[in-house]
């Protein structure tokens, strides 16, 4: 067990002294625990090092809101313990973690697998919505619905006793974290840098994953040039829980025929039985560089690539998509002027935080009568981090200085989107 500072992870070791470490990544919502079932056997080769993540099992709620800021703590804490290179897998978040290491360390992670994993998870606002559900009424929404995502039907009712865990491991989760974890998810999108993934690769999925199921886990050994499939029959999203001996062997597996007794990768062959053979779809390229044009002025860097960022993390891709599909030669111009300033100048500015560039909205939105517009950061207001209390206090304070009349249509337009944003799916 671990002492944690803020930069590191709590962690423990199992397995011997002396032996090459393997490091096991958990899942949103999930704590080491989910490893218990793999444990005694890689402890047999392995020197197998299990981390929380922040928030979750216990551990100090110092939240990272990326994907590279979580990866960062796996290397600090790795690195308190002299621990330089190692074999790492990790499921779904975990995964993630792992193949950021294996793009931006490349030299410390000697074989990787991807468990339940994909090179980006469904969409920003998906994640972004889970994040306001869960400020909003609290992870126990969440966590009742955890075992239809990470289970198989018949698995979740004949293990009770697991389920009842399952649910109780996402209900002592940190909010903050979960959120945080959940930013960090939204984010994340290797699409475009598979190619660079250089270590042998085991990609692991459940047969009946409904969340990043045998589609994404194809994306993966299609973009990655030393890549294999594992599909595990009768497993959805957690199969480390749900087929623990089939998991195990196929880690066992890969490990043992990815790594040299100098701890170093070499080419992963599959096991017959068990592995898909390699895609026949070409590895994706890289992007190019963008061509510089060097005739052209120095001076200050178009926002326009910024503010489509800050657009999207506010409003959400589905609203950006649309404003910008609707636009014509007509209108074309005017989206773009919204982008570069009003997203990549103004937003953008470090003087004030999100939340409060969003009371300001409000604000201004009631105070303007601007109905349509009020509904796009209500929306926004919840992504930013308002609860809707706070709201619910903006709208009280502007109904002394925009006037009763402004706030009564604005309570109602807030009301219908607040039941939207945080009613938790049944």
């Amino acid at each position: 067990m671990s002492e944690t500072p803020k930069n590191s992870l709590q962690y423990r070791f199992d397995g011997p002294e002396d032996a090459p470490v393997l490091v096991l990544g958990p899942s949103l919502g999930t704590t080491w625990h989910m490893w218990d079932r793999q444990v005694p056997e890689l402890a047999k080769t392995w020197r197998v090092f299990r981390f929380d993540l922040p928030g979750h099992g216990g551990a100090p709620a110092h939240a990272a809101d990326s994907v590279s800021g979580l990866g960062d703590r796996v290397l600090a804490t790795l690195d308190e313990l002299g621990v330089q290179r190692f074999g790492y897998a990790g499921c779904a978040l975990g995964g993630a973690i792992g193949a950021d290491l294996a793009l931006r360390h490349p030299q410390r992670v000697a074989s990787l697998a991807l468990i339940a994993a994909s090179p980006r998870f469904g969409t920003a606002d998906e994640f972004r919505q889970r994040g306001v559900i869960v400020r909003t009424n609290g992870l126990d929404p969440v966590a009742r619905t955890s075992p239809e995502r990470w289970f198989t039907p018949g698995f979740a009712a004949n293990q009770p006793a697991i389920t009842d865990w399952a649910v109780q491991m996402v209900r002592t989760t940190d909010p903050g974290c979960y959120i945080a974890a959940c930013e960090a998810l939204a984010a994340f999108d290797i699409r475009a840098e598979l190619g660079r993934i250089g270590v042998p690769t085991l990609v692991l999925v459940g047969s009946e994953d409904q969340v990043t199921g045998p589609a994404e886990a194809r994306t993966l050994v299609a973009g990655i040039p030393d890549a294999r499939l594992a599909v595990v029959p009768g497993a959805s999203h957690l199969a480390p829980v749900e087929q623990p001996a089939a998991v195990t062997d196929l880690l066992v597996r890969h490990f043992s025929t990815a790594w040299t007794e100098q701890h170093s990768a070499i080419s992963a062959t599959p096991p017959k039985p068990v592995l898909a053979p390699p895609m026949p779809t070409s590895p994706v390229a890289e992007i190019a560089p963008a061509e510089v044009d060097e005739t052209a002025p120095a001076g200050r860097p178009d926002p326009y690539d910024s503010g489509l960022k800050v657009r999207r993390e506010v409003l959400g891709d589905a609203h950006v998509d649309g404003a910008l599909a609707a636009a014509d030669e007509f209108s074309g111009d005017f989206q773009d002027l919204l982008t570069r300033y009003v997203w990549g100048e103004v937003w953008a500015r470090p003087g004030l935080d999100r939340r409060m560039r969003s009371c300001v909205t409000l604000t201004a939105m009631i105070a303007g009568g601007h109905r349509e517009e009020l509904v796009f950061h209500v929306r926004a207001a919840l992504r930013n981090g308002l609860t809707p209390s706070e709201i619910k206090e903006i709208f009280l304070q502007a109904a002394v200085y925009c006037g009763v009349p402004a706030v009564n249509t604005a309570f109602r337009v807030a009301q219908a989107v607040i039941r939207e944003e945080t009613t938790p799916e049944d």
